[in-house]
């Protein structure tokens, strides 16, 4: 039988402090709020239980960050995307913040497993003022365990409204777009890290975050497959293929880590779960 969840994520600022409260639905827990930088910024970690999505799943994540609150969520492994018979698995991430909001959206990575049919999707609606830094990374198939990506599809959306919409079907069938060198050129891993605003960046912080992670990626045995761009005004993205995971994550890492004192005058912390 399908799991149909879903949960709702408000952050709000209470006398200084960023506090977070969540109901849910289904399989979809967060897990409890943590402050290891201080009253400013609350972590949270997201967790399905049943640890992967088949056919017929769906996932429905809607998240409100307040006015002033500055909000982290992130999870504690991998999001799996199974072989399905038929029917699309669904994760829909809708993500909702007010003036002066800020949210870091660090999910762990997406595998993809050969026959899934996956769709992907998050959207943002950020008032003037509003900051969100996230990311999306896209594992297709496991090649570690020698279990390439053969089948299915992956149907990615990352939209900010009004601003930026990107839209993609990864088909493991079309061999230009999978093996191709204006394609994926035989990578199985794409990963983007965006900064997204709800009003425009001055143009001397824009150009200085730019700066900062060419930087990162040039110094990364990543930097000819990766890079950094402004597609906008409102949006800053890096993006990175790789053969697998790891070294794609790491650079993103890096990058975050160089924008937090740029961003927000924030030490380059990153949340404890990923210590472990």
């Amino acid at each position: 039988m399908p799991w149909q969840a879903s949960l709702r994520l408000d952050y709000a600022l209470e006398n200084g402090r960023s506090v977070a409260r969540f109901a849910h639905e289904g399989p979809l827990r967060i897990l409890q709020s943590m402050h290891p930088e201080g009253d400013a910024v609350c972590h949270n970690v997201l967790v399905h239980p049943p640890g992967g999505l088949v056919g017929g799943d769906t996932l429905q994540v809607q998240v409100h960050v307040g006015a002033g609150s500055h909000g982290l969520v992130t999870t504690p492994g991998a999001s799996r995307f199974y072989r399905s018979e038929g029917e699309r698995a669904v994760q829909d991430v809708a993500i909702r913040a007010e003036a002066g909001a800020r949210l870091e959206w660090l999910p762990l990575e997406a595998l993809y497993y050969s026959g899934c049919r996956a769709e992907n999707r998050l959207v943002m609606d950020l008032a003037p003022g509003a900051e969100l830094l996230g990311w999306d990374v896209a594992a297709l198939g496991l090649p570690h365990a020698g279990q390439p990506f053969a089948h299915g599809s992956v149907q990615q959306h990352l939209e900010l409204r009004g601003a930026w919409l990107e839209r993609g079907l990864l088909a493991a069938g079309d061999a230009p777009l999978m093996d191709g060198p204006m394609g994926l050129a035989g990578h199985r891993c794409l990963a983007s890290l965006f900064l997204a605003t709800g009003s425009g960046l001055e143009r001397a912080r824009r150009e200085a975050l730019l700066e900062a992670a060419r930087e990162v990626v040039q110094a990364h045995p990543l930097a000819t497959s990766a890079g950094a761009t402004a597609p906008n005004p409102q949006v800053i993205v890096v993006r990175v293929l790789a053969p697998v995971v790891e070294p794609a994550l790491q650079l993103l890492r890096a990058v975050r880590r160089a924008w937090r004192p740029l961003l927000w005058n924030l030490p380059p912390a990153e949340p404890r779960g990923w210590m472990l």
